[in-house]
């Protein structure tokens, strides 16, 4: 299962479990819960009865329980993480800034350039690093969404670029299509530097 859908069914167990005196989820549920309980106890996130807990149920409903599940630990938890996560808000540039939008690919090489901050000798723009931690993941465009000044996209540029030299060059080329800004190094002399 992908993760709102999830929760979806997290919520409905929870909703089901907290109208039962015992805080099982019945076969007598609606069928959604039923449907999706194996998905989520194959991610550990509900409990399924055993032969003895459902044998018990079944004095206490007075009925033959085939089936019952309750959230886990693990469910409970994810239920609780999710209530405070805040929700992605969509993104709009502030002045001086553009939406940027990196397949997952460039990310990955963004997230690495600004992980190496503290070796670089010319180290990410300033606030670059936090745009790129609250970077929003648009689902149907398949794509991570920042707000970057102009400043951050040529240091997001020198990143590809590292990239591109011990990797692949289609991140780079990709932020040079979109966005027409990529890094051409300038060629450096030495200076009159004196020879032992």
């Amino acid at each position: 299962m992908q993760g709102d859908r999830t929760l979806e069914a997290l919520r409905a167990v929870r909703a089901a479990a907290k109208e039962a005196e015992h805080g099982w989820v019945l076969d007598t549920a609606a069928p959604s819960p039923q449907r999706s309980a194996r998905a989520l106890a194959g991610e550990g996130l509900v409990e399924t009865a055993d032969r003895e807990t459902r044998a018990e149920l079944s004095a206490w409903e007075g009925r033959p329980v085939r089936w019952a599940v309750r959230l886990s630990a693990t469910g409970h938890d994810l239920l609780a993480y999710a209530g405070v996560r805040p929700a992605p808000t969509p993104l709009e540039p502030g002045p001086g800034e553009q939406l940027v939008e990196l397949a997952p690919s460039q990310m990955t090489a963004l997230r690495v350039f600004v992980g190496l901050a503290g070796e670089l000798k010319s180290p990410p723009a300033t606030g670059l690093a936090e745009q790129v931690r609250t970077a929003v993941y648009d689902r149907g465009a398949r794509r991570w969404q920042l707000r970057l000044t102009q400043e951050q996209m040529e240091s997001a540029a020198y990143g590809f670029w590292l990239h591109r030299l011990t990797g692949s060059a289609a991140e780079a080329n990709r932020f040079g299509r979109d966005y027409k800004v990529l890094f051409i190094p300038e060629p450096r002399n030495s200076g009159s530097a004196a020879l032992p």
